[in-house]
């Protein structure tokens, strides 16, 4: 049984880590936040020590480490912005790192971290659960063995409808999270170049303060794609309906169903590490050069070879002044 530490428990993340810990027969010992809204614990780990306080987190790690009971594995569910100190936090302790998605904002943060890796003798694993998909699993077998000239078009779209709240909390602050295409695109992006290989071209037609859209030709595909957090560019279908989300991958026009089988990712991941694999520093390293390109970017609007949903109507920010 591994001695886990949890950073972030109160976030929309931390449950799924909590699940994974239990589900893999291993304990939580200690966890942090700055807030205090962390009921959820009891229904995994109520004995673990709580601290809203990170000097006294840290206190008790160290004390930790100089006893019996000392940290394993540190997971990670803190804002974007921060993953990169308290991954550094976690190897400093002696402790392997499972952090969320996206691991960093910025490339040459995953250089500094391979160095603080190799100080302390610890690794560092990212999340990457589509990887782990029985579809995406599936998908990848097909293109690896179907022909090696071939370029596919691929089409993605993901909305998340979110609330006038995002743009107050940090996922809003493109500083802090990265922005729209990093905070509920990265994973995606990783899916993609794992699958059809890396990137040659990198087009952004859009990226406002709820959506992105654009164009990558892969090695083996030409890909449009689009992102949003607002609820007006779902499709009709879906608003009819009453949805709030939508997902959809089509390879040649035709769809590929992957909308299932999420809730066991994250415990999957965990069992993917501790039986000695994960997704690495440098496995990392390819989605986050996207994202940080896209960021950096300026859209060319709608030319080319953009998604349809891209075609909709711009939206002020809620919170501008008119």
């Amino acid at each position: 049984m591994k001695n886990f530490a949890l950073i972030g428990a109160a976030g929309y993340i931390a449950p799924r880590h909590m699940k994974a810990i239990k589900d893999t027969d291993n304990t939580l010992l200690a966890a942090y936040d700055k807030f205090d809204s962390v009921g959820v614990m009891d229904s995994h780990f109520p004995n673990a020590d709580f601290f809203t306080e990170f000097e006294r987190f840290d206190r008790h790690i160290e004390k930790l480490k100089r006893g019996e009971n000392k940290i394993d594995y540190v997971s990670i569910c803190s804002p974007n912005y921060l993953h990169d100190s308290h991954i550094r936090f976690g190897l400093r302790v002696g402790a392997n790192v499972i952090c969320e998605k996206p691991l960093v904002l910025n490339p040459w943060n995953i250089d500094a971290l391979q160095e603080v890796e190799k100080e302390h003798g610890k690794q560092v694993f990212n999340i990457l659960q589509l990887r782990l998909h029985p579809s995406i699993i599936a998908l990848k077998k097909q293109i690896d063995e179907g022909p090696k000239d071939k370029i596919y078009d691929i089409d993605l779209a993901y909305i998340t409808s979110r609330g006038h709240w995002y743009y107050t909390s940090w996922k809003g602050d493109v500083s802090k999270s990265g922005g729209i295409a990093t905070n509920i695109g990265v994973h995606f992006y990783d899916m993609l170049t794992w699958i059809f290989g890396g990137i040659k071209e990198n087009v952004v037609h859009i990226h406002t303060h709820d959506r992105a859209s654009g164009y990558f030709q892969l090695e083996k595909a030409r890909v449009r794609w689009f992102l949003s957090i607002n609820v007006d560019t779902l499709p009709d279908t879906v608003k009819q309906r009453g949805g709030r989300t939508y997902r959809s991958l089509t390879m040649e026009g035709q769809e590929i169903e992957f909308s299932d089988g999420f809730t066991e990712l994250h415990t999957n991941s965990y069992k993917h590490i501790l039986d000695g694999h994960g997704f690495g520093l440098e496995e990392a390293r390819n989605s986050i050069e996207i994202v940080h390109n896209i960021r950096h970017m300026e859209p060319i609007g709608l030319k080319g070879d953009y998604h349809p949903l891209a075609k909709g109507e711009l939206n002020s920010h809620p919170f501008d002044v008119r």
